[in-house]
């Protein structure tokens, strides 16, 4: 379907739905199903009712003639969830870091309103964002105001002065306490505090602001200028601070770490979900497994392209960082720590456009089941440690009865080919979110 027919049928759909005219059940029969838990694929059919997976049957299902029921021949092709990604960044996915600096927020917001269609057009129906003013994005999404996946939002990262999140201009220190907020500041990309008493001031305002988790740079980073890459962030009884606030509110902290000394100290204070961990160490990897926390690890490899030039210190610190991801697998594999898949998509318009490369690279460390399962099932249940601050507490990443209807039917099988969903445009037949068809090639 060519974009311009897309964009009339979606807009359709929508329109439809505001006059109370949407459509109410759709029936996909003959399909081969993977439910996003088992490898095994089962041949059947199944029903739609509003937004959610009403039935799935090896037999035929019978529908009311009488009802608006939308009938769709999946010809024997591979059904499975919804792709979650569980680390990225649409507010800054599509734009270069200066770009983005020298842009006004309408400008950034129309670019990432773009980007969320892109997005969910290459099946990913689910984003755990980690940075930056999505709030507003997800609640126009949610209300069918323009198109894009579910998003789990963080807001600002939060950070120290010298950290990740530290965006500052080399001469803004020492920082006048009646200074005007820096533009990454007063937009909510990320937000600097010093001090337990801060940090739990700026989570709550996050959480006020309606963060579903709360992230924290706890370790040095590639793209920010100030920090080298081995510093540790943030002091224990900071982290706590952030941890007492989240869990007060019936969620949880991740944070931003690559090395063993900042992911100890996080772990200590009771951080669930430890994103990156690149330069991970034997020792912290069996901390992290005991203490049952989460891994959120990308497939970050040194492919020769970068955004950084060559010598230059954040080039430096890149491939630095790239050097231990296998490691990192290893040890995620070796303690068997329950590991998301994310892509950290983020200054880079090339990343964001082939998401799905980052699923294929994973096949250096596992089998296409094993990466098929982590981007559905197993990504959805990291998003559920929202708890009461998940936006969408019916299943997500799962064909089942009674989970939201996320689903891709795929021209081919991922199972035994996983490089065919990098061609989304052919490969993706039907695109289905919160029971809305957005894509459909099959014939009618």
């Amino acid at each position: 379907m060519c974009p311009i027919k897309r964009k009339l049928l979606v807009m359709a759909i929508l329109l439809s739905s505001f006059y109370g005219m949407a459509q109410k059940t759709i029936l996909i029969n003959d399909v081969q199903i993977f439910n996003g838990k088992d490898e095994k694929t089962t041949k059947g059919n199944l029903l739609i009712v509003n937004n959610l997976i009403s039935k799935i049957s090896t037999a035929p299902i019978p529908t009311d003639k009488s009802a608006n029921t939308t009938i769709i021949d999946g010809k024997g092709k591979f059904l499975m969830p919804g792709l979650i990604d569980a680390h990225t960044h649409i507010m800054m996915e599509s734009m270069s870091v200066t770009e983005l600096m020298n842009s006004d927020i309408q400008y950034i917001t129309a670019i990432a309103m773009k980007s969320a269609e892109k997005d969910l057009m290459q099946g990913f129906t689910t984003f755990r964002d980690l940075a930056g003013p999505a709030v507003g994005l997800q609640k126009a999404i949610d209300r069918g105001l323009i198109i894009g996946p579910r998003i789990y939002p963080s807001g600002a990262m939060i950070s120290q002065t010298g950290g990740h999140g530290d965006f500052l201009s080399p001469n803004a220190v020492p920082k006048d306490m009646a200074a005007n907020l820096d533009f990454t500041e007063r937009y909510n990309f990320g937000i600097i505090a010093d001090g337990a008493d801060q940090v739990l001031k700026r989570v709550r305002e996050q959480l006020r602001l309606g963060a579903t988790q709360i992230k924290l740079a706890a370790g040095g980073g590639v793209s920010s200028t100030y920090d080298p890459l081995d510093v540790s962030q943030f002091t224990e009884a900071e982290m706590k601070a952030a941890v007492d606030a989240a869990e007060n509110w019936g969620t949880y902290v991740t944070v931003h770490a690559y090395t063993p000394r900042a992911i100890q100290t996080a772990l200590r204070a009771g951080v669930r979900c430890i994103d990156h961990a690149q330069l991970i160490d034997d020792e912290t990897a069996k901390m992290l497994a005991d203490k049952k926390a989460w891994l959120s690890l990308q497939p970050f490899i040194d492919e020769g392209k970068s955004l950084y030039a060559d010598g230059s210190p954040n080039r430096i610190k890149q491939q630095t960082m790239m050097s231990g991801t296998e490691k990192a697998y290893n040890f995620a594999k070796k303690y068997n720590i329950k590991t998301a898949f994310g892509t950290d998509c983020l200054f880079e318009p090339e990343h964001s456009v082939k998401r799905a490369g980052d699923l294929v690279k994973l096949l250096r460390f596992y089998t296409p089941y094993e990466i098929l399962k982590m981007a559905t099932s197993t990504n959805a249940e990291l998003l559920t440690m929202s708890g009461p601050r998940n936006p969408y507490p019916k299943k997500l990443g799962v064909i089942e009865e009674g989970a939201y209807a996320d689903i891709l039917l795929v021209d081919g099988n991922p199972l035994i080919n996983l490089n065919i969903l990098e061609d989304y445009d052919k490969t993706l037949l039907l695109i289905i979110k919160d029971g809305v068809i957005y894509k459909n090639l099959l014939s009618k």
